[in-house]
């Protein structure tokens, strides 16, 4: 097994890589698993799944394991924007003039199985989160490590997936908006199912 030099990817794992910068550059999405082994000219999905995993690791791109259609190619985002200063909400204030620092979002979405969901709907409205804008949530591997006033998306079945705010009181779940149209959805927890928090919010202007 030979290793590509400039990237620590093996020759096979690059391979891929390129053929999936490519795709996604070609048609805005990422491909199916079918799709890699159609390209790779495998007949089994073990190998494509061995390459996105080490592809994953070394922080090339993220995915939920398992949905291929989850990807996104890590190197496309912009590793550190510049924080020029403060700007005022309320009153004036004076504006930036010095660059103090970086803002870096790549820990944000090198996080293992980092998946983005765009929102429907104004019931997160009061948290900044608007209709038409995309999270970047962390999986929940044990509901019960979730804590008060955490931001989750949910499924209950039957009625959907949703994006509240999480609540636990005397033995209950409470899905409560960030809009008081909205009343909270009371459930016992094995009526849920939490996909994950929220990690950041991306918003196109």
């Amino acid at each position: 097994m030979t290793t590509s030099a400039d990237n620590n990817l093996t020759d096979a794992q690059n391979e891929l890589y390129d053929w999936i910068k490519s795709y996604m550059k070609d048609f805005q999405h990422s491909p199916s698993i079918r799709q890699m082994m159609e390209a790779m000219r495998l007949k089994s999905p073990a190998p494509i799944q061995s390459r996105l995993k080490h592809l994953q690791e070394k922080g090339y791109i993220s995915w939920q394991e398992g949905k291929a259609r989850t990807m996104q190619i890590v190197d496309e985002i912009i590793e550190g924007v510049p924080i020029m200063g403060s700007v005022a909400a309320g009153g004036l204030i004076e504006t930036y003039s010095d660059l103090q620092e970086n803002l870096d979002i790549t820990d944000v979405l090198k996080k293992k199985d980092v998946f983005a969901l765009s929102v429907n709907g104004d019931s997160m409205i009061d948290a900044c989160i608007a209709d038409g804008d995309m999270v970047l949530m962390e999986p929940i591997k044990d509901a019960y490590s979730i804590r008060n006033g955490t931001i989750v998306s949910a499924m209950v079945p039957g009625l959907g997936t949703t994006l509240k705010y999480f609540f636990k009181k005397e033995g209950k779940i409470f899905l409560e908006a960030a809009n008081t149209a909205y009343e909270p959805i009371e459930l016992n927890l094995d009526e849920v199912v939490f996909q994950g928090k929220l990690l950041a919010v991306w918003r196109k202007i």
